[in-house]
């Protein structure tokens, strides 16, 4: 049976302010945990006026002790911008205060720009040493061996999910080399979906943690009464898209009657190719998108983005979208 799940970035919006977000944040994970939601990852991203997730364990722990069951976790952490030993302790320490509940996905891109990855005082060299980096955090996760002198406290023994995460083939071999779950960012960089999907199944290992391929797929999912006003609550994030192309960094835009009034035809050829894999429209738009994506790619989980500028229609969203595939009713 096919899970489903929330990603979430925190996002600012004209008018409201950064506490706002993560307090909202918070609100969005409680209601998805009410509808059935599987899980609700926080994504890391760096020197971004409308995001407010940069620090990831902090907001995941924010939105955890707000929540009482819904598995929270990173979608991801940007393994490259950290050591994996500070990585174990973080997340060891979520596993201990919130047993049974944390995840772990871990990319290996930077999330941020080049200027901002030299404030974090990494290279982007750093991102070679992925895969050795990735079994280093396991082994700090897993139980202590005999003589070994450096622990994770806590950390150690906790054994927390791990899930490699990507928008290319590399993390698809990573991911079924190590036996792990995989993610695919297809609610931003859709291109490699299908072979990526095909590569980690047909090379997946398996592992202690996973014995079989699970293989989530995002997917933007804007849903209201009508195709008309989806349409129309979309093009917050059709602005946004636009504004990244002209390096423009502005909380997110309320939307807009027109959105060809906004952006020029590069502008939208750009943000079309990006959103590829979105489902935008009132229940039976929204009902058939995602039967076609489970079609297409078979996925054990689907994680769903949903940017409006109301936080109430968010939420309305949400429900929306648990009523068509059922969650209430499994």
């Amino acid at each position: 049976m096919t899970q489903y799940s929330i990603l979430e970035l925190g996002r600012v919006r004209q008018g409201s302010d950064r506490r706002a977000a993560l307090d909202g944040a918070r609100e969005l994970a409680r209601h998805a945990e009410a509808l059935g939601y599987t899980r609700f990852w926080i994504a890391e991203h760096h020197n971004m006026a409308s995001v407010t997730t940069s620090a990831t364990s902090v907001v995941i722990a924010h939105v955890a002790a707000g929540t009482r069951t819904i598995r929270v976790g990173s979608g991801g952490i940007m393994l490259p911008n950290h050591a994996p030993y500070v990585i174990a302790e973080q997340f060891g320490t979520l596993a201990t205060l919130f047993p049974g509940r944390i995840d772990l996905g871990l990319g290996r891109a930077p999330g941020t720009d080049q200027l901002t990855l030299r404030a974090l005082r990494r290279s982007p060299a750093d991102a070679e040493h992925f895969p050795e980096d990735v079994r280093e955090l396991q082994a700090f996760l897993a139980p202590v061996r005999p003589g070994q002198r450096i622990e994770a406290v806590p950390g150690s023994g906790t054994e927390v999910p791990i899930w490699i995460l990507g928008s290319s083939l590399y993390g698809a071999q990573v991911a079924a080399e190590f036996g792990l779950p995989y993610g695919f960012a297809s609610h931003f960089a859709p291109q490699a979906l299908d072979m990526a999907l095909e590569v980690y199944r047909s090379r997946f290992k398996p592992s202690a943690q996973q014995a079989t391929p699970h293989a989530l797929v995002g997917v933007n999912i804007i849903a209201a009464p009508t195709d008309e006003e989806a349409r129309f609550l979309a093009t917050s994030k059709q602005m946004a898209f636009a504004d990244m192309f002209r390096g423009v960094r502005e909380p997110t835009r309320p939307p807009i009657e027109d959105i060809d009034t906004y952006w020029t035809e590069q502008e939208k050829a750009q943000a079309m190719q990006m959103l590829a894999c979105s489902i935008t429209g009132g229940p039976e738009t929204v009902r058939r998108g995602i039967d076609d994506l489970l079609a297409r790619t078979s996925a054990d989980e689907l994680m769903i983005v949903c940017d409006t500028f109301d936080p109430a229609l968010r939420l309305r969203s949400l429900e929306i979208i648990a009523e068509v595939v059922g969650l209430g009713r499994r």
